[in-house]
């Protein structure tokens, strides 16, 4: 009887769980990296199903993999493992003629337990960086594959590391809209990684 009831309760939950992950579309493709373009500095491929990032102190660019399209309002999910350097996941940004390459928005991805850290990049610098409780909470191991969810709806963003919420911004006033993108910090021996990138965008809902 245990067993049979197991077998209904999965046959009840695999369906909302197919319909939930149904809603995300991928942003990479695991096999190319069709819809991102690299720009100047440092090295992007893949490997083994994740887009891989690698460059050495002696790169002074910041070498980025921007998305190709532009995007607004959305949900996010990726993983990603910092093996050396200091990595961002941009959103809402746009690419400038400098060695940064891009103004905008960034999560913070790096081998510090500033991850999970917003940063806006031409901006405002620093926006909010992850509490103490937060850091205990969220068990964030560098060198390990790591949950990013980001949520990035109108003038509400929210960062969640591992489940955990590290940084939240309500009514902010910054940017609506841009790329994506990947980046790899000019003048350190970096190596990146990301797979899984999903996305569902959100409708706008007029005011």
């Amino acid at each position: 009887m245990r067993n049979i009831i197991c077998i209904i309760a999965m046959a009840v939950i695999a369906p909302c769980a197919y319909a939930e992950d149904a809603n995300f579309q991928p942003l990479f493709d695991g096999k190319s990296l069709e819809g991102w373009t690299p720009m100047p500095g440092g090295k992007w491929e893949v490997i083994d199903g994740a887009i891989v990032g690698t460059s050495d102190k002696s790169e002074k660019l910041h070498g980025i993999l921007l998305s190709n399209r532009k995007f607004s309002d959305f949900v996010v999910k990726a993983k990603f493992r910092v093996i050396a350097g200091d990595s961002g996941f941009y959103f809402r940004a746009s690419p400038v003629k400098s060695a940064v390459g891009v103004h905008g928005f960034q999560v913070e991805v790096d081998t510090s337990q500033e991850t999970g850290g917003l940063y806006e990049t031409g901006g405002r610098a620093w926006v909010h960086q992850p509490t103490a409780e937060v850091i205990e909470k969220r068990k964030y191991q560098p060198g390990e594959w790591t949950d990013l969810e980001l949520s990035a709806i109108g003038e509400d963003i929210v960062v969640k590391i591992n489940g955990v919420v590290t940084s939240e911004l309500k009514k902010d006033q910054g940017r609506r809209e841009g790329h994506f993108g990947l980046q790899l910090h000019g003048g350190q021996d970096m190596h990146v990684e990301f797979r899984d990138i999903l996305i569902r965008e959100i409708q706008a809902t007029p005011d």
